[in-house]
């Protein structure tokens, strides 16, 4: 059903068909929370928390309010009632297709009878470029899309890491308990109780500090690695990426994707550090003036090792690249992300989108990048990331990003 959905959208951005001229803002920086985890998954909630306007407009609508103190009154009835049943606690927190078309009417409603939520539109959602599939569609009908996909982004969440429902990648990111342990209930049970703790009484707060609390226990707070990566391990880099030329390079960068290490205690596989060395080769050849290490927590299951940090560790003190010249991308779990999280980051930190940029790994993965995974890209994400320009070696690819790539993935709560 996602991959059909997903095609329908790819193909009607394909034909160009915008209602509007606006598209991402190279100049636009996203607005963040304590917690990375929840602006990343759902940033629209987000905006509807930090946007003043906008925030007091929902607050003072009596129909959201009505919709607030239903789902209330669920959550309460769950605490008392559902005892072991996590079903019975889940389907308390998720949002039904009823409950998504009555937000959406009360949002349409709003939209019509106040510049606020237009506003908002205009100036945060479309310039983020998180909900760029909808792009073609005129603000109004972006906005409801957008609030749907959060929707479903939340109830993903809980139907996998409170219900324990098969994510895509069942091996790597699968719920970290037993739900069928005796002991599990309590968590749940005491994870309901918490999200009653709403900050602003606004309809969706519940389930989503729900689904943030669960990712939480779970350990799945993966999107958050090193977030803000401008002030932290990116820091250094951005700041030389401000001062350079690019028109100098033949590539904007050289992105080396990951490979994980199936052993718990291994930092750095092989595959991994040979794909450091022959970026390495290519940056000594004046080639591009950044690399780009990409790869999160991935292998083996629940793994303590970050890839890009530590391709990030091998390069510096094994290969002698300056830091200033790293660009980490922490967070990619599968191929398909390596080169979508890269084209995000190229364009969040103003590098050139219309200059080739240089992918180099082992032959395999090499291969398959340029063979078959803009295929999966369109099944899995909706659009191809990238594009493929001239293959130099069995080990080196140029390619195009693609700002598409700024879309949020709303069922990959660790990497959307």
């Amino acid at each position: 059903m996602k991959s059909f959905f997903l095609l329908i959208c790819c193909w009607l951005c394909a034909l160009n068909v915008w209602a509007q001229t606006e598209g991402p803002g190279r100049q636009y920086v996203l607005q963040s929370t304590h917690n990375a985890v929840q602006y990343k998954n759902y940033y629209l909630l987000t905006l509807l928390q930090q946007d003043q306007a906008v925030k007091k407009l929902v607050q003072n609508d009596p129909g959201m309010n009505d919709l607030f103190k239903v789902r209330e009154a669920k959550i309460k009835d769950a605490l008392k009632n559902c005892q072991s049943n996590i079903a019975c606690f889940a389907a308390a927190f998720k949002f039904t297709a009823d409950e998504i078309t009555a937000v959406s009417n009360r949002l349409s409603f709003l939209f019509k009878q106040n510049t606020a939520l237009a506003t908002m539109v205009k100036s945060q959602v479309i310039p983020s470029g998180c909900y760029g599939m909808y792009g073609h569609l005129k603000p109004l009908d972006l906005l409801l899309k957008a609030w749907e996909q959060d929707a479903r982004a939340i109830n993903f969440s809980i139907g996998v890491y409170v219900e324990g429902a098969k994510p895509n990648y069942p091996k790597i990111d699968s719920i970290g308990f037993d739900v069928k342990d005796k002991s599990y209930p309590e968590l749940v049970n005491t994870n309901a109780l918490l999200s009653l703790n709403t900050k602003d009484g606004l309809f969706f707060e519940p389930s989503m500090e729900f689904s943030l609390i669960a990712l939480e226990i779970n350990e799945r707070n993966d999107a958050a690695d090193y977030e803000p990566m401008v002030n932290t391990v990116n820091k250094a880099t951005l700041l030389a990426i401000k001062k350079t030329n690019f028109a100098a390079y033949k590539y904007s960068l050289i992105l080396v994707p990951g490979e994980g290490p199936e052993e718990r205690d291994v930092e750095l596989s092989a595959g991994g550090m040979l794909r450091c060395r022959l970026a390495a080769n290519q940056y000594r050849a004046g080639v591009a003036p950044f690399i780009m290490v990409s790869g999160g927590r991935v292998h083996p299951y629940k793994t303590k090792y970050s890839e890009a940090f530590e391709m990030k560790k091998f390069l510096m003190q094994t290969l002698q690249i300056p830091e200033n010249a790293i660009i980490m991308e922490p967070h990619a779990r599968h191929t398909t992300t390596n080169l979508r999280n890269a084209a995000r980051i190229m364009f969040r930190y103003g590098m050139p989108m219309d200059q080739k940029a240089l992918v180099v790994t082992v032959k395999s993965q090499s291969m398959y990048i340029s063979d078959v995974m803009l295929k999966r890209c369109v099944a899995e994400l909706g659009y191809e990331p990238y594009r493929i320009g001239a293959r130099l070696s069995d080990t080196a690819l140029e390619f195009y990003p693609n700002v598409m790539s700024l879309q949020i993935d709303y069922d990959e709560p660790m990497d959307p």
